[in-house]
């Protein structure tokens, strides 16, 4: 008994040393994958909203709670994504800048998952680890981390490859949780499809593990069953119908072909393994654009993987006893896979985000391949006979690091990426560099090159405006800066450079060439001393209008003598705090007007030239 007891507590002792062993290697994981993650998108920001992010802004901050989160009559319901956006949104606020962080921190969690995904198939933290850098490493991964949608996706790929495991695990686990693990994976199948009705797809795959488990009991089979039929009549009472929407506001019914499937299909093949088959405007270069040693790197890259492959293909034929076993693991990857691939082929447009879901599955089916490999030499005791199956899994993440690096660089040739840049600029320029002094402002852009979209104009602003005092701010564009009149704190120039993909707040310079102080006027608040010079500009009509202000009692006999281009030209008597002249010159002339007053303030504290501080100036030139 005591040897028993003894024998008792060194195994409790063993099994705490090594809980506390994985609990110490998986903190150091996580701190590595989020470093990773931070450096692999460190240039990549979101500033300010457009296109489908600024529709979701105005659907959930303008629109009922009800209204937002449950769209009744709209061409999708994706309620429980609406609801975590609807969430997001309200905590965030006008923090936009949060958003890209907030992505960067989801994907590591869902790489994080990954990992333990990855270490349990293939028996191995090292192989672990590398699954879920390839996945942060990703050319993929430019949605979900660079726009507010990319929630959406990310939601959908975790929750999809949640599913996978989960089935993976009642197929190869006999630990009496085999009926746990199915309804929770009918559970998230309907969650999914309430985040993306893409992934209704994924039902012929829980039936299919049923099928390969023989599973009898109706209540399994029942469950995937149920939940598919619930998610119907929920969307068929909200939305009227059952069939999924297509992309850019078309119906799949109207766009399917089978050319096009089959097209989009070697595509999304061809993505999975490093090649851009699709146009550039989507993938950021296609692959006969890409130099020749990127080319080179996927061939090496995919050769490494066609090894790993045969090499358990040749384990398959050598071990008998476990290839059923083995090879219903593998169609279960397979049809995953091949289930995520076909329904995004069912569209007019086949965009790279949507390979995602299908190229982390391959991630986890390659982990499992080497899980399989390494299984024989653990149970001959020969980890070495391992060595080369790691080396090609290390050769393959080696040669393709560099190759998503390289395509990540050419992000800027996606399809929504330069007019997020410019967006960003224009917040940049107004809202995080003014702050909330933006609101109330009319913003005059010089061009209209990029032809921005109305609603984008109407809704840009409101954004980082909680207040809704951005109502009253306004975008305007001109063509020259002499269709406005001088510049008033209420305006805001800016002008745009298509060279930088971005605009240039030119307010201040704008200013000068309006109205130029040569000595003893300072625009900043308009005082003016007892001798003073500006440059003014004039506008179309020519004329310079004068508002002077004196703000202290009068006194008598006070007169301010106002010469135009050398040439006195007003004699003003301030019989009044407030005088008004008008000037008449050519339009668009720049005249210098010359002030001299016989009279200041009296016991000023403030002089700020050579002379002394006598009246306040407002000039309007429209």
């Amino acid at each position: 008994m005591e040897r028993q007891k003894e024998y008792v507590e060194k195994l409790k002792d063993r099994r705490w040393l090594r809980w506390q062993l994985m609990w110490k290697t998986d903190l150091l994981v996580l701190a590595f994958l989020l470093g990773f993650a931070v450096l692999v998108n460190h240039g990549i920001e979101l500033k300010g909203l457009f296109m489908d992010d600024l529709n979701l802004w105005y659907a959930n901050r303008r629109q009922p709670f009800m209204e937002a989160v449950f769209p009744i009559g709209s061409s999708r319901f994706r309620f429980v994504h609406n609801f975590v956006s609807w969430a997001q949104m309200w905590l965030f606020g006008p923090h936009v800048n949060w958003y890209v962080p907030f992505n960067i921190l989801v994907n590591t969690g869902i790489a994080f998952t990954l990992y333990f995904m990855a270490r349990r198939l293939s028996r191995s933290v090292y192989v672990g680890v590398i699954c879920p850098v390839m996945y942060l490493a990703s050319r993929m991964a430019y949605y979900q981390i660079s726009q507010v949608l990319g929630l959406m996706e990310a939601m959908a790929l975790w929750l999809a490859v949640m599913i996978l495991f989960l089935l993976y695990l009642y197929l190869n686990e006999q630990d009496g949780k085999e009926s746990r693990r199915i309804y929770l994976a009918a559970a998230l199948y309907v969650i999914v499809c309430f985040v993306h009705e893409r992934y209704m797809v994924l039902l012929p795959v829980i039936f299919l593990a049923l099928l390969m488990k023989r599973a009898k009991r109706w209540q399994l089979w029942a469950a995937p069953a149920g939940g598919f039929l619930l998610v119907q009549a929920i969307r068929f009472l909200t939305i009227g119908t059952v069939l999924p929407a297509g992309t850019g506001g078309t119906e799949v019914v109207d766009t399917f072909k089978i050319g096009t499937v089959f097209r989009f299909v070697m595509c999304q093949i061809g993505y999975i393994f490093g090649i851009n088959a699709g146009p550039g405007y989507l993938n950021g270069e296609t692959f006969t654009d890409a130099p020749i040693y990127i080319m080179l790197l996927i061939g090496m890259a995919d050769l490494m993987l066609l090894l790993l492959v045969t090499a358990w293909v040749i384990r398959m034929i050598q071990c008998r006893k476990t290839c059923v076993r083995h090879l219903q693991t593998a169609a279960l990857f397979v049809a995953f896979i091949g289930a995520c691939v076909a329904c995004s082929s069912v569209t007019f447009r086949l965009e790279m985000r949507w390979v995602y879901v299908s190229f982390t599955a391959c991630l986890l089916f390659m982990a499992w391949m080497y899980g399989v490999l390494v299984e024989r030499c653990a149970e001959k005791g020969r980890w070495v006979w391992g060595v080369p199956f790691l080396a090609m899994i290390t050769a393959y993440a080696v040669l393709m690091l560099p190759v998503e690096l390289y395509y990540r660089g050419t992000y800027p040739n996606l399809y929504y990426w330069r007019d997020q840049q410019r967006y960003n600029s224009l917040a940049e320029q107004t809202y995080w560099k003014y702050g909330d002094e933006i609101f109330d402002k009319t913003v005059y852009i010089v061009g209209d090159k990029w032809e921005q979209d109305e609603f984008v104009e109407d809704n840009f602003f409101k954004v980082f405006d909680p207040l809704l005092r951005a109502d009253s701010t306004k975008i305007v564009h001109i063509d020259d800066v002499r269709q406005i009149g001088q510049i008033t704190d209420a305006m805001l120039v800016l002008q745009e450079e298509p060279d930088h993909d971005g605009y240039a707040d030119v307010t201040r310079a704008v200013k000068t060439i309006k109205c130029r102080p040569v000595y003893g006027y300072y625009d900043a608040d308009g005082w003016t001393d007892e001798r003073a010079e500006i440059q003014v500009m004039a506008g179309s009509t020519g004329q310079i209008v004068l508002h002077c202000d004196y703000p202290l009692e009068l006194q008598e006999d006070q007169w301010l003598t106002v010469y135009l281009n050398g040439e006195a030209s007003e004699y003003i008597n301030f019989d009044t705090n407030v005088k008004e002249v008008t000037l008449n010159v050519r339009p668009y002339e720049v005249a210098t007007l010359r002030f001299e007053t016989n009279f200041f303030v009296p016991d000023a504290q403030e002089k700020r030239g050579t002379t002394r501080l006598a009246f306040l100036l407002t000039i309007t030139a429209d």
